[in-house]
């Protein structure tokens, strides 16, 4: 069986979060919505906002500038949700959802375009590695360790 060759280009979405904006794949992108009504979550730390109700699911909300210590960003840009597909194949945790200020914008990217632009620092929590996106500094976020961290909440609270 012959194997495939990876793709040249990639279809991603830069979403803002605060001062940061999030490198993501399209394919990870559920839906983007207005903010629901959120559901508190006892005992969570304070970058996991609560539950949201999303197409018939319970889904643990992220302020992903909380967990990587960043700043909120313009107030008065509106506030969106971005449900993304879960990694991991936990049943329990199929869908994360990441506030968001303003619109996700989509771009097609190949490893010329990604410029790596960590000093060797320690990163911040949740954040796998910093980067140069064309002319936009962006994030792209360890969503393995922001499910590992969520399943801990998640059992903790039942």
């Amino acid at each position: 069986m012959s194997e495939q060759p990876l793709p040249r280009e990639i279809r991603c979405v830069l979403v803002p979060a605060g001062d940061l904006r999030l490198l993501l794949p399209n394919a990870t992108i559920a839906e983007v919505i207005t903010m629901p009504a959120l559901e508190p979550l006892e005992g969570a730390p304070e970058w996991v906002l609560g539950r949201i109700a999303w197409r018939g699911w319970r889904v643990p909300l992220v302020a992903f500038t909380k967990l990587a210590g960043a700043g909120e960003g313009d107030q008065e840009l509106a506030v969106r949700v971005a449900v993304l597909k879960a990694l991991g194949d936990n049943p329990e945790l199929p869908f994360i959802a990441v506030v968001t200020r303003g619109f996700p914008r989509l771009t097609t990217l190949n490893a010329e375009l990604i410029i790596p632009t960590h000093d060797g620092t320690a990163l911040p929590p949740g954040v796998r590695a910093q980067v140069l996106v064309r002319d936009d500094l962006a994030v792209i976020p360890d969503l393995e360790m922001l499910e590992r961290e969520l399943t801990g909440v998640l059992v903790s609270e039942a």
